[in-house]
């Protein structure tokens, strides 16, 4: 944008892409002081993170195995906060994904398999988007907060599937709450086992072809939210809802819609976790995914380019703190935890802490360059 003054907003590559790397870096340091506080060397800690997350070919799907379930809730998070909604409810919303793909595993599992996997990726994102819808009705129809009612429903999500494994859908016998195996026609395939057909070996990991359900995910959000009139009509109610009613848009239409597609997307984990890594029903299996899937909607700056490359950062971190709990028993598994937290902090609540001075920043020195030409 630009006046009489000159520019007044900083290039893009400043917000979206130095802000984020900034805060990133800030993140960092402090991990590493708290690493150097415990005896430990830093410099070798970032080492063995990173090769532990992509020095060798099982780590990397390993990595890619996590980056697909962030590239997931982070998209479903940014559809959210397109239409000015914050979705805190990724995690029961993967939940009944879960469920959902679960479901065709264990009464459909028998039939082929392209049918089976469709209609479990199907009924992940339907069980998904039906869990979302309840609070985007409720927002919309009648006042409820987005943020109360969505964390309201993480918690019978949680209490449903308890239900349902202990009481139903458990295999008899077993004091584990898990259900029985699925059928192979339910199986995901892996990604190490469709290359070795073509005589690949990329080592045995849990990355399966979910990977390529979140890659067409990222094309589809993009196309969605910018060149579709339902996109337009989120963005529009994001950006301002008044303007949106005198356009001729209706406000509960558009939350209803983002809601319900937020939890489609959401859903999706069950896919990569259900049918494609467990191959049962258990508890517990979105591990906190929904969660960090906002730190990776915030970094990515709610655009598909963004959250790939947040998921990624995070799939590393997932993957290669592991590793580094590992080699050096100093860094104990909460320590890592504490480590990514660092990094969700200034991603998310902290983002904002330096950006309006870079941004200031460049914004002068584009207005000095202009005048002076």
């Amino acid at each position: 944008m630009s006046g009489f003054g000159g520019p007044t907003q900083a290039p893009a590559w400043v917000t979206h892409g130095l802000v984020p790397l900034i805060n990133l870096g800030l993140a960092l340091l402090i991990a590493g002081i708290i690493i150097a506080a415990i005896g430990e060397n830093p410099f070798e800690a970032l080492k063995l993170l990173v090769l532990g997350a992509v020095g060798y070919p099982e780590a990397i799907g390993y990595t890619l195995y996590y980056t697909t379930n962030f590239v997931f809730t982070g998209l479903a998070v940014a559809i959210a906060f397109h239409c000015g909604l914050f979705n805190i409810g990724g995690e029961g919303q993967a939940y009944l994904g879960g469920l959902g793909a679960g479901l065709i595993g264990l009464y459909l599992g028998h039939w082929p398999a392209p049918v089976a996997i469709v209609l479990a990726i199907a009924a992940a994102m339907a069980f998904g988007a039906f869990w979302a819808f309840i609070p985007g009705w409720l927002q919309a129809r009648r006042g409820s907060h987005i943020v109360i009612t969505t964390i309201m429903f993480n918690f019978l999500a949680a209490a449903l599937m308890t239900y349902l494994l202990v009481e139903v859908f458990i295999k008899p016998g077993q004091q584990a709450a898990e259900s029985r195996t699925f059928e192979a026609g339910a199986w995901l395939p892996f990604v190490h086992d469709v290359l070795a057909g073509f005589g690949v070996d990329i080592g045995r990991s849990s990355l399966n072809l979910s990977v390529v359900v979140a890659a067409v995910c990222l094309v589809l959000f993009w196309f969605f939210v910018w060149r579709t009139r339902w996109g337009y009509e989120i963005r529009a109610v994001g950006l301002n809802e008044s303007a949106a009613v005198y356009g001729g848009i209706s406000p509960a239409r558009a939350i209803m819609l983002a809601m319900a597609v937020s939890g489609g997307l959401a859903g999706l984990v069950g896919v990569n976790e259900i049918i494609g890594v467990h191959h049962r029903l258990l508890l517990e299996f979105t591990a906190g995914y929904g969660f960090v899937g906002i730190a990776v909607a915030l970094m990515g700056r709610n655009h598909p380019v963004g959250i790939l490359l947040a998921a990624l950062l995070f799939g590393i971190l997932y993957q290669g703190g592991s590793e580094l709990a590992f080699d050096m028993p100093n860094v104990t598994r909460d320590m890592v935890v504490v480590l990514q937290g660092l990094v969700v902090l200034f991603s998310g609540a902290l983002e904002h802490m330096f950006r309006a001075r870079i941004e200031r920043l460049f914004t002068r020195r584009a207005r000095a360059v202009a005048e002076a030409a």
